[in-house]
């Protein structure tokens, strides 16, 4: 059961909290980080087989296990980007860089989640939703016009001769 549940648990992650992932590969610490966490349940595991079905425990640990992952900013931003900047995102889309930008975007928008704070309890609040459309507005801004500077520097001559 802690292999399945170690396999389990990283596929969570990568689908809803790649920026972690993608930390924790960095740093060369994911196989330490999914060990130790699973590590947390073992009482729970050691249940297997006596009062409830292996699948039962088994989501029952997974919950416990990805508990403090939720709720997704991942999948926030991405929900944000997708509703709200419908035009970009689908630029995002064409490109395998959809999950590098919302990354990227997650980490612009770290002050505003810390200071309002994201819980499953205030996930659907107006304020929260508004601050963090700002900070993606600013973010897909920022880039844009770093985009356009850098494709009209491409597209003109450094230096035209005259002959």
């Amino acid at each position: 059961m802690q292999e399945i549940l170690l396999q389990k648990l990283q596929r969570y992650i990568s689908l809803n909290n790649p920026e972690l992932l993608f930390e924790l590969e960095q740093e060369r610490q994911l196989t330490t980080y999914l060990t130790e966490k699973v590590n947390t349940v073992k009482a729970l595991m050691s249940q297997r087989g006596k009062s409830q079905p292996d699948y039962i425990i088994e989501e029952t640990c997974l919950d416990i296990l990805t508990q403090d992952l939720k709720p997704s900013r991942y999948n926030y931003i991405r929900g944000i980007l997708e509703e709200e900047f419908e035009k970009e995102f689908q630029l995002l889309c064409d490109t395998p860089l959809l999950q590098t930008e919302i990354i990227n975007i997650i980490g612009y928008c770290k002050q505003v989640f810390d200071e309002i704070g994201f819980t499953q309890a205030n996930e659907d609040d107006l304020f929260l939703r508004y601050n963090i459309m700002g900070a993606v507005s600013e973010y897909l801004e920022s880039n844009s016009v770093k985009e356009n500077v850098d494709n009209e520097l491409q597209q003109s001559p450094a230096f035209t001769p005259k002959y």
